[in-house]
């Protein structure tokens, strides 16, 4: 920032200053100082009684504060840095002009938003530092965390919940194979981590990464890349290798369950997955990933676990797929709302950045009542059994998420509580149904 009266007064509001500066042998030191504003001037008069300050170079003068909040953590951090030059006074002091200046105040910004907005410095100050030692130097994770985040492996449960479904159902309708339940999942869970490596690549490529300075544990993406915790080349191979891992499930799927049917599913959910961020189509961007979700983590998951194991189609997982795809779909759309602002910079066009907070919350609580609305009418048409009226104890959820989004809206810190409960919803719901579909699967063995 640039360095004015107003940023010299700011310095003079804190207790206590530090001056800093490298000395001849290349070492830096500090030293707290005392000081007085010079006037209406934009400078300070700066005596430390330890150390010259030095007038031949250029030094810092840092103030800052935080207060401690036992068993907490701490709060009210904030601090400035001011650099320039000092010039020798008679009285044996200084006199500190500022030239250019950096500083955080927690008041006017979150803590974890000022270090998403460090992070381009920090990576050009990597850069440089590599030139200088002739080796790279980077960010390092420890590999099963770096796996963690990369895939975003708790996010598998979106997975999960649609297989375990159409498993079920297949369960109800004629033999079980084990082996191919097993691949199934196996081969869902690949494509799954595969889509979420690709869109975290695309995601960066296109500066929507960049332009996102709220990210929170559900929205924003991995960021391994943006951090530069992985490079494009070695994302890439990750991406190519969970594809090749799905696939090659999924011909063995082929092998044990020959079924057009399924070869189109499989097809179509790579395509969909792709579609989703990457050019051409980029769905997302246009508006359509709460669509693209919907489709892929609702019917198209469910239908491919049931034709896996009975290698035709039916209606009945169709109907039950779409309970769970609407709560996925506002699963992504929940976790866009702290990501309008740099979805909207990247030119990422969802639905949160084209509507208004109060049609995004009457949007989110139509869809999920819509969806509980259609597991009564699945029961009531007789195509779902009538235990998966389970699922209904979950609608409490609905309206504690919907007023989380009302209170928490232009808040991404603590709407991070609410897409948790979000998250819940979509995995109860599932469980629920399944649990239904167990009990119903029970009844008719025991017959």
């Amino acid at each position: 920032m640039t360095v004015d009266g107003k940023v010299m007064q700011r310095l003079t509001e804190y207790p206590f200053l530090v001056v800093t500066w490298v000395d001849d042998a290349g070492y830096p030191v500090s030293e707290a100082t005392t000081f007085q504003t010079d006037g209406d001037a934009p400078r300070l008069r700066l005596s430390a009684p330890g150390l010259a300050i030095p007038t031949d170079r250029e030094v810092s003068v840092t103030g800052s504060h935080i207060r401690p909040q036992p068993g907490v953590g701490y709060d009210e951090r904030r601090y400035l840095c001011v650099w320039g030059r000092a010039s020798a006074v008679e009285d044996g002091g200084v006199t500190f002009t500022g030239e250019h200046a950096w500083g955080w105040d927690e008041a006017e910004m979150p803590f974890f938003e000022y270090s998403e907005r460090s992070v381009p410095q920090s990576r050009r100050y990597l850069e440089k530092l590599s030139e200088e030692r002739g080796s790279p130097v980077k960010p390092r994770l420890a590999l099963p965390w770096l796996i963690l985040r990369t895939t975003r492996l708790p996010f598998l449960t979106a997975t999960l919940v649609p297989v375990l479904l159409g498993l079920a159902i297949a369960a109800r309708h004629g033999p079980f194979d084990w082996l191919a339940a097993v691949l199934t999942i196996l081969g869902a869970s690949f494509a799954h981590l595969a889509i979420n490596v690709t869109n975290d690549i695309f995601d960066t490529l296109s500066g929507a990464d960049a332009a996102n300075v709220n990210p929170t544990q559900f929205s924003g993406g991995s960021r391994v890349l943006h951090y530069g915790l992985l490079s494009l080349r070695e994302l890439s191979t990750w991406a190519a290798i969970l594809y090749a891992g799905a696939i090659a499930i999924g011909l063995v799927l082929l092998a044990i369950r020959p079924s057009l049917e399924l070869l189109a599913i499989g097809v179509a959910g790579v395509l969909i997955g792709l579609a989703y961020t990457a050019p051409p189509l980029k769905l997302v961007y246009r508006g359509l990933g709460e669509i693209a979700v919907a489709v892929g983590f609702g019917p198209v998951m469910l239908l491919g676990a049931y034709v896996a194991q009975t290698g035709r189609l039916a209606w009945e997982p169709v109907v039950a797929s779409l309970p769970v795809a609407i709560l996925i779909a506002l699963i992504l759309y929940v976790n866009e709302i702290p990501d309008r602002r740099g979805d909207a910079a990247a030119g990422k066009r969802t639905l949160v950045v084209r509507l208004s907070q109060a049609a995004v919350e009457r949007l989110y609580l139509g869809a999920a009542l819509v969806a509980f609305a259609l597991v009564v009418v699945g029961v009531g048409v007789g195509l779902m059994p009538w235990p998966t009226l389970l699922a209904l104890l979950a609608i409490p959820l609905v309206f504690q998420v919907y007023r989380g989004i009302d209170q928490h809206y232009n808040s991404p810190y603590t709407l991070m509580a609410v897409m948790g409960t979000n998250v819940k919803l979509h995995l109860y719901t599932g469980l629920l149904l399944f649990a239904g579909y167990l009990v119903a699967l029970g009844l008719t063995l025991l017959r």
